[in-house]
């Protein structure tokens, strides 16, 4: 840097403020005495800078692993190795329970091996991240569980059927047989499932868009659960004239109605009811032009409470069954889409999930 620049810098470092940092901010000088406190110290703490300020450090900041133990005793910045100058980054829990990530570095003189001069503390809210940490737990343990169970099926059917096939009938290995396939489907789809949560998780999921007929797609549905052993009796389609020429992603609307009408017999109880009907007009603060589409079943319904869990990864019902991914997925489907889905109680009992699409434009990239 020469001339002005060099001077533009130095002005700009000192203009400097810790209050400016995202992150807590906490240093203490080499007798372990806080002097420098910021604002996002104080918000994450609730301890005033004022109140910080020529305390010991472990007093304003005490901070414990998830085992409960003291974190600076099992450090012990000022007396600990001579050799160390950091701590990285790890979830500690602050006064009150609250999960932060925290990182130390030992400023020490001389550089090598000498004694800490000062000690500087960063930590930043980590609720949200812990969020994320315990839902790949959950992922993890829910796609072990979930395979567990077809891949130990299929392991033995065909581990029987390579040792002991001269002793089955044609009928017995049909059976056999299509007990693998069903269960390699089940799979199928459950590696499908995560590859949706993946893509709507990093906004990467793509529509293909084309003229969909959303109605056949309905009939369709509801053919192949009947297909699958439901009685026809059970499903109910309602259509109202006037719908638009509707551009969307076939894959993906089958995918939906598909999930809503799965979980409506899986959770629900009673007929249920698809209706297809046009949309004109405001939705929220935009003009929307396209179609609604609504599916009802006659069970227990869904407590108002727990409404604004239902679309969340994992939320599964009474019944607790399935991956519990379903619903999650619907919605990042409708909203990739440029929809909106919703769930309500239904007119006759039950829940009733309505989700609403605009027409659309061709996609011709």
């Amino acid at each position: 840097m020469f001339g002005d620049e060099a001077d533009d810098h130095d002005a700009l470092v000192a203009a400097f403020s810790p209050d400016e940092l995202p992150d807590g901010l906490l240093v203490a000088d080499r007798d372990g005495r806080v002097v420098v406190f910021n604002r996002a110290a104080t918000r994450l703490t609730g301890i005033d800078e004022r109140a910080a300020l020529g305390r010991d450090f472990r007093d304003v900041l005490p901070l414990r692993d998830h085992d409960g133990h003291d974190w600076w005793k099992h450090t012990d910045p000022y007396g600990g190795l001579r050799t160390r100058t950091q701590q990285t980054e790890r979830f500690l829990q602050l006064p009150g329970g609250r999960e932060a990530l925290v990182t130390a570095r030992y400023v020490r003189q001389p550089k090598r091996c000498g004694d800490v001069v000062r000690l500087v503390v960063s930590f930043r809210d980590a609720s949200h991240r812990g969020r994320q940490e315990r839902s790949r737990a959950n992922l993890v343990s829910t796609v072990a569980h979930e395979l567990r169970s077809p891949l130990t099926s299929v392991k033995g059917f065909t581990a029987t059927l390579l040792t002991k096939w001269s002793r089955f009938t044609d009928d017995q290995k049909r059976v056999m047989l299509e007990t693998v396939n069903a269960d390699a489907d089940r799979v199928t789809r459950l590696i499908t499932e995560l590859l949706d949560v993946s893509r709507i998780e990093s906004g990467r999921l793509e529509v293909r868009r084309q003229v969909v007929d959303v109605i056949a797609a309905a009939r369709k549905v509801i053919a192949g659960r009947v297909a699958a052993g439901e009685s026809e009796d059970r499903f109910r389609l309602r259509v109202r004239d006037g719908l638009p020429e509707m551009w969307l992603d076939p894959d993906k609307i089958e995918q939906i109605l598909g999930n809503l009408v799965e979980n409506a017999v899986r959770h629900g109880g009673g007929t249920v009811t698809i209706v297809v009907e046009p949309l004109e007009g405001r939705v929220g603060d935009a003009q929307m032009y396209g179609a609604a589409v609504s599916v009802c079943d006659e069970g227990e319904g869904i407590p108002p409470e727990i409404v604004p869990r239902v679309f969340r990864q994992f939320w599964r019902g009474k019944r607790r069954s399935g991956t519990g991914l379903g619903l999650f997925i619907v919605k990042g489907l409708v909203e990739a889409h440029g929809g909106t889905i919703t769930v309500r109680r239904a007119p006759g009992g039950g829940a009733e999930f309505r989700f609403i699409l605009p027409a659309g434009a061709p996609d011709f990239a």
